[in-house]
C-alpha cells in the first residue's frame, strides 16, 4: 500500500517549509580573504629572504678564499702501521696523503711540523681494526679524524684539507 501512495503523489503535493526554518544564504566574510592574503605574503617574504641568503652565501665564501690564491700542497712521507687484529695475526695499513695548506705562506710552517702530525696520527691509526676500514665511508671517517689531529697540531686555519692518496691494507 505504501508503494501505491508514493506513486500517487505528484510534485504539487510537496510539503512547504516555513521561511523561519529554511537555511539563509549569507555572504562569506571578507576577513578570510585578508587572512589568506596575509599568510601568502608572509610565505613569499620568507622565501625571498631565504633565496637571498642562499645566493649570497657563495659570495661570502669567495671573500674568505680569493680566486687568485694558489693552493699549497705539502706531501707527507708514506706511513705504514700495524692494525689491531685479534689472534696475533699481522696486518698492516699503508697510508700516503697530502696536506692542503690554507695559503702558500703557511706551507713551510706545515713542513716543519710534519713529524709532530705523524706522532699524533700514530696512536689513532694503530687502534684501527681491519673492519674499521671496510667500505667507502671508512675513508671519510679516517680523513675527518686526520683533520682533527692536523688542526690540533698546526692550529686552526692552517690546513684546508687532507687528500688521501693511498689507503691500503696488507
Amino acid at each position: 500500500m505504501a508503494n501505491e501512495m508514493a506513486l500517487e503523489m505528484e510534485p504539487e503535493d510537496t510539503v512547504s517549509v516555513p521561511e523561519e526554518i529554511q537555511p539563509q544564504t549569507r555572504a562569506k566574510p571578507k576577513g578570510r580573504k585578508l587572512l589568506w592574503g596575509g599568510i601568502a605574503a608572509v610565505l613569499l617574504t620568507g622565501a625571498a629572504g631565504g633565496g637571498y641568503i642562499f645566493m649570497t652565501r657563495d659570495a661570502e665564501n669567495t671573500a674568505i678564499a680569493p680566486e687568485n690564491a694558489v693552493d699549497a700542497y705539502v706531501e707527507v712521507p708514506p706511513m705504514t702501521v700495524n692494525l689491531r687484529v685479534p689472534g696475533g695475526q699481522a696486518r698492516f695499513l699503508k697510508l700516503r696523503f697530502i696536506i692542503v695548506a690554507a695559503n702558500a705562506a703557511q706551507s713551510e710552517t706545515i713542513r716543519t711540523k710534519i713529524p709532530m702530525l705523524l706522532d699524533a696520527l700514530q696512536p689513532f691509526l694503530r687502534e684501527l681494526r681491519p673492519e674499521d676500514l671496510n667500505g667507502s665511508a671508512a675513508v671519510f671517517r679516517v680523513k675527518e679524524e686526520m683533520m682533527v689531529r692536523a688542526h690540533a697540531t698546526f692550529g686552526s686555519g692552517m690546513v684546508r684539507d687532507i687528500l688521501i692518496q693511498d689507503l691500503v691494507q696488507q
